[in-house]
């Protein structure tokens, strides 16, 4: 079997990540995740990717209480991407 080339195995990580955030389980952050990956997965760096992955990492429930500013996310949560994310949420609803 033929070993992938970095180019490849990094397309393949942006498809699985952008499927992902199609896919949460909750419609919410669906669409808001959805939205953001098909905008900038592919101009994303190898470590914006692991970023947006950590963020991802966490749980709907919580994500959206802190995507809506209802909640403050602990220090252990990326906030700088995920000021990111929620600045292309609050630009698509202002449409």
């Amino acid at each position: 079997m033929a070993s992938m080339t970095a180019g490849e195995d990094i397309a393949i990580r942006r498809k699985m990540l952008r499927y992902r955030a199609w896919h949460r389980g909750t419609l919410e952050m669906d669409r808001v995740l959805g939205p953001f990956a098909d905008a900038h997965i592919n101009a994303l760096s190898e470590p914006d990717l692991d970023r947006l992955e950590s963020v991802m990492s966490e749980e709907d429930p919580a994500l959206l209480k802190w995507v809506m500013r209802q909640e403050v996310p602990p220090q252990t949560v990326d906030a700088e991407f995920l000021d990111r994310i929620i600045a292309d949420h609050s630009a698509r609803m202002s449409k």
